[in-house]
């Protein structure tokens, strides 16, 4: 067991450093059994840290020193001091050179920091703090330099040597070997160094950016990926468009660079001009992803690509600050998504994924604020509510300047700080000298944790035609904060008359409306607004567009939310309104459970299902999303104490329901775009995913009838498909049926024709996992030992183990704790493995509160046993005492 405790990192202690690196010059000789790291930094005294010479102390990790140099003297033992994470020296003047030789070993590297190998390929991983494993370096984003990159290696083995910016030089060496020199024009902090070695191919496109500049656009890949690449080098032209088009954002570089790794912690990497993607976000073809990675790697180009400026160009000055980047980022990648697809589908899943998650997340023993106060392992800070609840933070911004003066604001940030490592300060300070706001206590969004809570009620006077609407915010204590002052919060909205128009609104005070919509910014514990000139009894529409991140209650009757379903003009609140009926009804059932009794379905739900059914003109995008019920996961997350039988329970059940009585209706549109779909060749625009959405949902509820024509026509699109949207969809229903002989078919069937691609094996791994029938414990443990699984690989390990506790909740929370013990020991092994893929993967175990005695009991030993199984990871030490505190 640990016996110190990590040394906790505080915002409030932060200091400029001591020196600043003007130039870094670095030089790797990759061979198989180590590598051998070559740096000379060009350092100075910082002129802001004070006078003086202090020792430079220097961020350096599993690094074994071979020779170190000050200006050209080699130094010996008593020079300098060497620790577990440092190397410390004593500079003899303000400006000097340092040069080191590292010994590193990249090929036995599997927390996949720093320079590791991916399969048979050198590449880097540095964000947040992985350089420091790669050489000794003030490894902080504060400090910027420029970096020349010499990558030397075996020819025939890795024809093709990346880094940073331009390449200036290339040759061969006597002995099979070459070499190739980039140099990056532009200063940045050492994690957004990169490095690839490799056997790759490339795909090749240009870009003429506005000032009519060419740029090679380059995606490398292994070569059997060669085809899969179109649709990734497709999304990054448009994203270079549209960030000129709506952010005057240009690329400054000759060329940029993507580069598919098969082992990545994370999604995708923003490295200067040389990205590299975990290779689920960029490899894409119809026959192996489906229309969600699609449109995942899609965005997670643009996210990438966005970060040229947000985050490169200007940086974050530490790491309590990453939300400036990432929730900014993150925001600009939804306003893209949304311009290419539907926005309000992009709006829909966005928030369903906030509400189940990051939700959760302020909740649990993790919650902090989107700038943490402090943190023992950053790692474990790249969550939900730096980068998604970051990102709302963000777009409640723009809903209180608008469009125009957003656009303002970001100007002036760019003009101000390029170049610059800043904070979140120096953003909001930007957008208040541009609109002449002042967003003091708006901050307080980055400041205060948790989910800010927003009752409303309302008053109407028939005589004096004034209608009010009363918000009373508060918000529940979190780890550290007790006490929560007010929040600033957008409510946009409307109100409708009783045949569902719009009203003009006008508050008291006011001479005239402005418009059917609009942003109220409630920024009291207690505040009332007052209407004007309504002559009858309106129906509110709040939160439109989910204008923040808050619960809100207001007391709307089934009646109501069926109303707002057909006549709301907003499309998230059509939604909206279908998913507060949902649980409504939902609830009442898992009550009904509880109590004993025979489960009733409420057909007001079945009859507000049937008219988005029967209505053509809809988009059917939205019209699957109206129909899929919340998900048990939300379910989970809005009860107080979670049953998670219950839950099951009486969703299958309304499932079953609806199934029965719509069948008619889903066979029909199922008949009707399954037939669209065979005679169009698969294209992925939302047009087409619309109609596969719809056909697929429509599925998935036919199939709980069982009928035999119903059960033929899965296994012919199982059979007969050109793409994985309708494959996948197809057997994860065959999975999750009873028809065992057809299940095990086409799974059969399946893993052979796809064995040989890694990703959709993830797929096949992700849709048993995800099965709800009796003994999902025993499949994923019975997956663990087939061929195509690794706990070294961090997709593997997510599309398995992770989607069975994430998502398989009846399974995973089974009563005797099977689950908790299961998971448990997958953390103990990738403790030692992979400590951020381990920290990652122990959120199920954190929310233990939420459950009923037992399981709480249960799941808390096994945190306990993880706690004392011997020396944890920083990463995982830290989830772990924390949930248990």
């Amino acid at each position: 067991m640990r016996t110190e405790q990590p040394k906790v990192i505080h915002l409030k202690d932060y200091q400029v450093p001591d020196y600043l690196i003007d130039e870094t010059h670095l030089t790797f000789e990759l061979y198989e059994d180590r590598s051998l790291v070559h740096a000379q930094l060009v350092m100075r005294r910082n002129p802001e840290a004070g006078a003086g010479l202090p020792p430079l102390q220097l961020h350096g990790q599993d690094l074994e020193l071979i020779s170190l140099a000050l200006n050209d003297r080699q130094l010996g033992l008593g020079d300098y001091e060497v620790a577990e994470e440092s190397l410390t020296l004593q500079p003899d003047a303000a400006s000097f050179t340092l040069d080191s030789t590292v010994v590193i070993h990249p090929e036995s590297n599997t927390a996949l920091e720093g320079l590791y190998k991916s399969g048979s390929m050198f590449c880097t991983q540095c964000e947040a703090e992985g350089f420091r494993k790669i050489t000794y370096y003030l490894d902080r984003p504060d400090v910027m330099s420029k970096f020349t990159t010499t990558v030397s290696a075996e020819k025939h083995a890795y024809p093709i040597l990346l880094s940073n910016g331009n390449p200036i030089a290339s040759g061969e060496e006597d002995d099979g070997r070459h070499w190739t020199t980039w140099e990056d024009p532009f200063k940045k902090p050492a994690y957004l160094f990169a490095l690839v070695a490799g056997d790759l191919w490339c795909v090749e496109d240009s870009f003429t950016t506005m000032s009519g500049r060419d740029v090679a656009l380059r995606i490398y890949v292994e070569p059997e990926n060669i085809d899969k690449c179109q649709h990734a080098m497709d999304s990054l032209k448009k994203s270079m468009k549209w960030d000129e088009d709506a952010y005057g954002r240009e690329y400054d570089l000759d060329i940029f660079m993507i580069v598919a790794v098969n082992d990545f912690n994370m999604g995708a990497m923003e490295n200067k001009g040389l990205n590299i993607f975990n290779s689920s976000a960029v490899l894409a073809r119809a026959e192996t992803a489906t229309d969600a990675a699609h449109q995942r790697v899609e965005a997670i180009v643009a996210h990438e690509y966005f970060h040229n400026w947000t985050g490169n160009r200007v940086t974050c000055r530490d790491w309590f600050q990453l939300s400036l980047k990432e929730g900014f980022t993150v925001f600009r990648d939804a306003q893209f998504s949304a311009d290419m697809n539907s926005p309000t589908v992009k709006r829909v899943e966005d928030v369903s994924y906030l509400r189940t998650h990051q939700f959760a997340e302020d909740a649990g023993p993790m919650a902090h604020s989107v700038r943490p106060e402090s943190f023992i392992e950053i790692s474990n800070f790249y969550t939900l509510t730096v980068y998604e609840k970051g990102a709302e933070v963000v777009r409640m911004i723009q809903t209180l300047l608008g469009e125009e003066g957003f656009r303002k604001g970001s100007d002036l940030y760019f003009e101000r700080h390029d170049g610059q490592a800043v904070t979140v300060d120096d953003f909001v300070k930007a957008m208040e000298d541009a609109n002449g706001a002042d967003l003091t206590q708006f901050k307080r969004w980055y400041s205060q944790a948790g989910t800010p809570r927003l009752s409303v009620s309302e008053q109407y006077d028939a005589a004096a035609k004034t209608y009010s609407l009363t918000f009373r915010q508060s918000c529940p204590p979190t780890p550290g904060q007790s006490e929560k002052l007010a929040f600033v919060i957008p409510v946009s909205m409307g109100l409708l008359d009783g045949q569902g128009n719009e009203i003009a609104l006008r508050l008291q005070g006011e001479d005239a409306s402005v418009g059917t919509t609009r942003v109220l910014a409630v920024d009291q514990p207690e505040q009332t607004f007052t209407f004007v000139g309504v002559s009858e009894q309106p129906l509110p529409s709040l939160l439109r567009g989910f204008s923040a991140p808050v619960k809100l209650e207001f007391p709307y009757s089934r009646d109501q939310l069926m109303f707002l379903m057909q006549h709301d003009s907003d499309g998230f609140n059509r939604w909206e309104a279908g998913q507060q009926l949902s649980v409504q009804v939902l609830q009442d059932m898992i009550g009904q459970h509880q109590r004993g009794e025979a489960l009733q379905l409420d057909q007001r739900l079945v009859e507000a299902l049937r008219s988005q059914l029967e209505d053509e003109s809809l988009d059917q995008a939205m019209v699957a999303e109206m129909l899929s019920l919340p998900s048990e996961a939300y379910l989970t997350e809005i009860s107080e104490v979670a049953d998670v039988d219950a839950i099951h329970q009486a969703r299958e059940f309304a499932r079953q329901g609806i199934s029965s009585a719509l069948f008619d209706l889903f066979w029909k549109r199922y008949q009707a775009n399954r037939e669209i779909s065979r005679q169009t060749p698969y294209v992925a625009q939302a047009e087409h995913f619309a109609r596969r959405a719809l056909q697929n949902i429509a599925l998935s509820y036919l199939m709980l009838s069982g009928k035999p024509e119903v059960v033929a026509a899965c296994v012919d699109q199982f059979e007969e498909a050109d793409n994985m949207t309708e494959r996948l969809t197809a057997l994860a229903v065959l999975v999750n049926s009873g028809f065992e002989a057809e299940r095990d078919k086409a799974l059969a069937s399946f893993a052979e024709h796809f064995k040989d691609n890694p990703l959709v094996m993830d797929q096949w791994f992700s849709v048993q996992a995800g099965n709800t029938q009796p003994g999902g414990l025993e499949r994923v443990q019975q997956l663990m030992q087939h061929p195509a699984f690794t706990l070294k690989n961090p997709n593997k390990v997510r599309a398995l183990i992770g989607a069975f506790a994430n998502q398989n909740l009846v399974n995973y929370h089974r009563a005797d704790g099977a689950g908790y013990r299961f998971l448990a020991d997958q953390v103990i092994v990738l403790n030692k493995l992979n400590p951020q893929i381990a920290s990652r993967l122990l959120a199920p175990l954190t929310r233990w509160r939420k459950y009923d005695a037992g399981r709480q009991g249960l799941m808390k030993a096994e945190l306990e046993r993880i706690l004392a199984s011997g020396e944890l990871s920083s990463d995982v030490y830290e989830v772990v005492s924390k949930s248990l505190a």
